[in-house]
C-alpha cells in the first residue's frame, strides 16, 4: 500500500512538471496543490519505507509548495 500511494505522489509530481511545462495559462496555485499534495504522498509511503535523503527533499518540496500556495492565495486576494 505504501508503494502504491508513493507512485500517486510521484504521478503529481510529473503531472504537475508536465503542466508547468505544457500550459498556456499557468495556475500557480493547482501547480503548487499538486505538489504539495504529492509531496505529502510521498512522506507518507517513507513512513513505510524511510530514506533520509528522500525524507529531507519531499519536506523542502512540501515547504516550498505550501509557500508558493501561500502566495498564489494572496496574489489571488488582491486581484493581481
Amino acid at each position: 500500500m505504501a508503494d502504491i500511494v508513493g507512485l500517486i505522489g510521484s504521478a503529481l509530481f510529473i503531472a504537475a512538471f508536465a503542466y508547468a511545462n505544457l500550459a498556456k495559462q499557468f495556475d500557480k496555485l493547482w501547480f503548487n496543490l499538486a505538489n504539495l499534495v504529492g509531496a505529502v504522498l510521498l512522506l507518507a509511503s517513507l513512513w513505510v519505507h524511510f530514506n533520509l535523503a528522500a525524507f529531507v527533499l519531499e519536506v523542502a518540496w512540501a515547504g516550498i509548495a505550501l509557500l508558493g500556495i501561500i502566495a498564489a492565495v494572496r496574489a489571488r486576494r488582491s486581484g493581481s
